[in-house]
């Protein structure tokens, strides 16, 4: 029988333990690491499911049944053995602007708002939502794994929180908070966090993890007695930097701005394709491209705002994107609608995904005003193709076959708008909807004439071995290898499990966690 607890909204019903992990910022590591434990507490028998209760990401997944959730939380459950379900993110911000994004809640779209209305009203509304979510995944699992957004430090967001400390106050969850040592600071970092925020959330906070050291652990051993000392927080570890070790899915775009191939220069072999991938301002599921990245014989480049697309790739991708309108405006303002003219040009190949292929056809009508101000603007001429924006979003996983290459291909869509025009009635993708407003086979995405310019609406195209190969193979042969990606994302989990089981006291970890008491 499960035990409840009155949060003043409604009553949390629980059967499950729960660990929550904050962080001391952004970007400290807070996904990965949930991520390894949801391997390592799935290795010891444990139904464990992740959970996080808002996060901002335009790097999204589809569902099993339906919506999508962050990345990050598709990792995770990839990570316990499970099918991706809505309640693991049932609040995803999906940003617009800089001032705008669209909000997700269990999986569906339900507002666009501006972020000072979100922050000041929209926000208290959500929590209903989130522990209504909570508590099915609670009432169904052994484990919950909690990750936190930002920093409970940011006090001047403690209002109406939902994210963090909001969220554990509601649920009583025990708190492990973590700190990226590689930032520097670490020691304060933690210690200041227990000095800014309220005492009845810091008392939340049963320990600390020390991520992202490099070097001899044991030469932090001070560092570690001394917040210990100053906190009163027991240390569960200190992980060495794995993320760069390591080729896993990533959710924020900021991964981007950094060296992309890890391998060392002696391991690179000499004979590589060169694809180019514009960093757009509103770059979506760019893990789209982890598989091409992943692959022996290809070097990926991410081409940062500023820089000119290199004239002698073997092929550009245009990536999906949150506000295709905007960001087609942005990719003309760095110049690489040139760089991309002089490539079609000269043969080189060129595939747009989702927004990408949107950006590739000659006009985008927005007659709802769906992503903004703007009712039409001139595509790139690339693809005849015409794009209007459709306030509804279509969320599918979706099978398909390849039309060029007759490759099974599983994926998925997350789009708004529909695409029609000459080079449609050359589709790239036959797919099987089984959704009540599209059963059966329809055609997807649009080749032009000389088989050049390509693109589809379906995400995932890449993890599909048969039809990378073939797609290699079509722009130089030689190129493609028997590698499975699938395989690879599984090893990789491992490595990152075992790396946390060496580095962390997951026994007393797993004892931190607590039911929920009534």
């Amino acid at each position: 029988m499960g035990l409840a607890k009155s949060t003043g909204r409604q009553t949390v019903a629980v059967n499950a333990k729960v660990l929550m992990f904050q962080g001391t910022g952004s970007d400290v590591g807070k996904s990965t690491i949930v991520a390894g434990l949801c391997r390592l507490a799935t290795r010891r028998g444990l139904r464990v499911a992740p959970f996080k209760p808002q996060n901002m990401s335009n790097n999204a997944a589809s569902c099993t049944t339906g919506g999508e959730i962050g990345r990050a939380q598709a990792l995770q459950a990839r990570a316990a053995g499970l099918e991706l379900d809505t309640d693991f993110n049932p609040v995803l911000l999906k940003p617009q602007s800089d001032r705008a994004a669209q909000v997700v809640v269990q999986g569906k779209v339900r507002h666009t708002v501006s972020a000072g209305d979100y922050m000041n009203s929209l926000r208290a509304d959500l929590q209903s939502a989130v522990l209504e979510s909570f508590t099915r995944l609670a009432n169904s699992y052994d484990l919950i794994l909690v990750e936190g957004a930002g920093s409970p430090a940011e006090i001047n967001l403690r209002n109406h929180d939902i994210a963090n400390m909001g969220f554990a106050r509601a649920v009583n969850a025990p708190v492990c908070l973590i700190g990226d040592i590689d930032r520097g600071g670490v020691i304060a970092a933690i210690a200041g966090t227990q000095q800014v925020i309220d005492q009845d959330d810091a008392r939340l906070i049963k320990s600390f993890i020390i991520n992202r050291f490099r070097g001899d652990p044991d030469l932090f051993t001070d560092g570690m007695r001394a917040i210990e000392s100053i906190t009163g927080w027991p240390c569960r570890g200190v992980v060495p930097w794995l993320d760069s070790a390591l080729q896993l899915p990533q959710e924020d775009a900021v991964v981007l701005e950094k060296d992309y191939d890890s391998r060392p220069k002696t391991e690179q072999p000499k004979l590589r394709m060169r694809i180019a991938v514009p960093m757009l301002s509103r770059i979506a599921n760019f893990d789209d491209m982890d598989p091409l990245k992943a692959e022996p014989n290809v070097a990926l480049e991410f081409i940062a705002p500023g820089k000119n697309i290199p004239p002698d790739v073997d092929a550009i991708i245009i990536p999906g994107t949150k506000s295709t309108i905007a960001d087609l405006k942005f990719l003309r303002q760095q110049g690489w609608h040139h760089d991309i003219y002089a490539a079609a040009r000269n043969g080189t190949k060129i595939l747009g995904l989702c927004g990408g292929y949107q950006i590739l056809g000659k006009q985008i009508n927005d007659p709802e005003r769906v992503e903004g101000d703007i009712a039409s603007t001139d595509g790139l001429g690339l693809l005849d193709i015409q794009t209007s924006m459709q306030a509804e979003k279509r969320t599918q996983e979706t099978a398909a076959i390849c039309c060029r290459s007759n490759s099974k291909i599983q994926g998925y869509e997350i789009h708004i708008g529909h695409s029609t025009g000459a080079d449609t009635s050359r589709p790239f993708m036959e797919m099987t909807r089984s959704d009540s407003a599209a059963r059966g086979s329809t055609f997807d995405g649009a080749i032009s004439p000389d088989g050049q310019i390509e693109g589809t609406y379906l995400h995932g195209l890449f993890n599909n071995d048969a039809f990378r190969a073939w797609w290699l193979e079509s722009l130089k042969s030689g190129t493609s290898t028997d590698f499975n990606f699938n395989k690879h994302i599984e090893n990789q989990i491992d490595r990152l499990a075992d790396g946390l089981d060496a580095a962390l006291d997951i026994n007393a970890l797993l004892n931190d966690a607590t039911n929920i008491n009534p």
